[in-house]
């Protein structure tokens, strides 16, 4: 371990030797802890970070005076679409992605390094209930979806197929989701297929450029961004890992879009039959100033230029279809090669750009008391996912329909947008609608049967509950043969053991 001497003069060489400022007051335990967080940091890194910091967030808020006229749409030849395109396409590219997914050559990435702090909870979001029938989580939504596109596959080619689960955690998550599927036996996966690893943290930062002393014997620090994603591929050999499993096609997504399809085959056909080393989903933006990044091109190459940063009129424009020429909203889902992660993972990280965001950060004042600001105090720096975009050689946006695949659970009941409601209620019709389209038909509680609604406003509850679980059916393929003519009461949950039943 090393000395406190050594710690400070390598804190001295970084300009942040305030943060040994209560040692002498430390118990053995504690002073221990200290040096040895404090003695993983370079002194040269943690000096550039800071000062890196306190100049990013110097800068005027707003879009760049000249980015109006460097941006430019995506190319037409650059993106697909799920529901313009024919249906004989749209087959071929998910029985392209079917046969990857049947070559063992389709892996899942999930980021999962934040904590559900916005929703109200001290746990991480993927253990979050919405509060479906079935009371499952947003977790285990997503290792059933993983299971049943793997079976699909399996039916289609005669063979038996796996698709790693690779799940980027942070300090503050890998502990609680770790023991969170173990007390779930995983799922019903096998535990060797589940690889968990951990993205950096990063100190938070003061205004003046000054690392912030969270307690006593620790920073305040904070998970580097799921743009962290290409230093933990390296840190934790995740890329190698891949390899010997012979993965080629990686699809990253985020925890909170309860919506989410897993090894999606019709976009990872796409992507495929493209030659893309990269790509995107994305959903029509729903009005000119929806807060959701937009994927286009800025000085000719792909980028995701956050809501912020586009001024109003230029989110009002429209193209000669009508339809707005900065339309396609980033949903975090992603598509790369394994290729090209290696290749930001070993060249290209060290470009990427850290984004600012300033957030209430608790603190020791100068007297050693702790403090909970009411307003925000320091920069928290943050890289992107999406940042790698420029650097792809064959980039692919891929539009699919919102109602069907993009819900996020982002904030607590009382936030009107993206909150527990929202989600649970757009995975409801979701089913509700599939239900319908299979021929099934709902009653009320006299007998009688109700409308048959398969599109309803924004914000309206279906007029049945049926939930309908993704072992049973991954995007609302085969439910006919359990649903074709039959009546049933709300709620109705269409699990593994009711499948089985309407079967017999």
């Amino acid at each position: 371990m090393a000395s406190e001497p050594a710690v400070r003069a390598r804190l001295q060489r970084a300009g942040q030797e305030h943060l040994l400022r209560f040692c002498a007051e430390l118990a053995p335990g504690q002073r221990a802890a200290l040096l040895a967080e404090l003695g993983a940091l370079e002194p040269e890194a943690l000096r550039e970070h800071c000062r890196r910091a306190a100049a990013a967030c110097a800068h005027p808020p707003g879009p760049p005076p000249d980015l109006a006229a460097r941006l430019r749409p995506l190319p037409p030849e650059c993106v697909g679409s799920a529901s313009r395109c024919d249906p004989e396409t749209r087959l071929l590219w998910e029985e392209e992605g079917f046969r990857q997914i049947a070559l063992n050559k389709v892996a899942v990435l999930l980021l999962a390094g934040g904590q559900g702090t916005r929703l109200g909870v001290t746990y991480p979001k993927g253990m979050y209930q919405v509060g479906l029938p079935s009371q499952k989580s947003l977790y285990q939504l997503q290792a059933e979806r993983i299971q049943r596109v793997e079976q699909l596959a399996g039916e289609r080619h005669g063979t038996r197929c796996t698709i790693p689960w690779y799940i980027m955690t942070s300090e503050f998550t890998l502990g609680p989701t770790a023991t969170f599927f173990q007390e779930h036996d995983f799922f019903h996966r096998d535990p060797n297929n589940v690889i968990m690893f951990e993205q950096r943290m990063l100190p938070a930062v003061s205004f003046d450029g000054r690392a912030i002393l969270e307690q006593k014997d620790k920073v305040a620090m904070a998970p580097d961004g799921n743009g962290g994603l290409y230093c933990a591929l390296s840190d934790h050999q995740i890329l190698e890992d891949m390899e010997r499993r012979g993965v080629e096609f990686v699809h990253v997504y985020c925890v909170d879009n309860i919506l989410v399809r897993l090894a999606d085959p019709v976009f990872i056909g796409f992507c495929v039959l493209r030659g893309a080393d990269c790509g995107a989903k994305v959903v029509e933006k729903a009005y000119p100033e929806e807060p959701v990044g937009v994927v286009c091109q800025v000085d000719g190459v792909p980028q995701v230029v956050e809501y912020s940063e586009v001024s109003p009129e230029t989110a009002q424009l429209r193209g000669p279809d009508g339809h707005l020429l900065y339309s396609l909203g980033n949903i975090c889902n992603h598509f790369f090669t394994r290729g090209f992660l290696q290749m930001v993972s070993s060249e290209f990280e060290p470009l990427l750009k850290p984004h600012v965001a300033v957030k209430k950060v608790p603190y020791v004042d100068e007297e050693g008391n702790p403090v909970k600001p009411i307003k925000p105090n320091g920069i928290k720096m943050e890289k992107f996912v999406f940042d790698v975009f420029p650097f792809a050689k064959s980039f692919v946006a891929f539009e699919v329909s919102r109602e069907e695949e993009f819900s996020p659970l982002k904030n607590a009941a009382s936030d009107a947008r993206d909150n527990p409601a929202v989600t649970r209620r757009a995975l409801l019709m979701q089913h509700y609608r599939w239900a319908l389209q299979a021929g099934a038909h709902f009653l009320d509680a006299c007998g009688a049967r109700l409308p048959e609604l398969p599109s309803l406003p924004d914000g309206t509850e279906p007029p049945a509950i049926c939930e309908i679980s993704p072992l049973v059916s991954y995007a609302g393929e085969g439910l006919e043969m359990y649903l074709q003519g039959r009546e049933f009461r709300s709620p109705f949950i269409l699990d593994e053991n009711q499948a089985r039943a309407l079967q017999a």
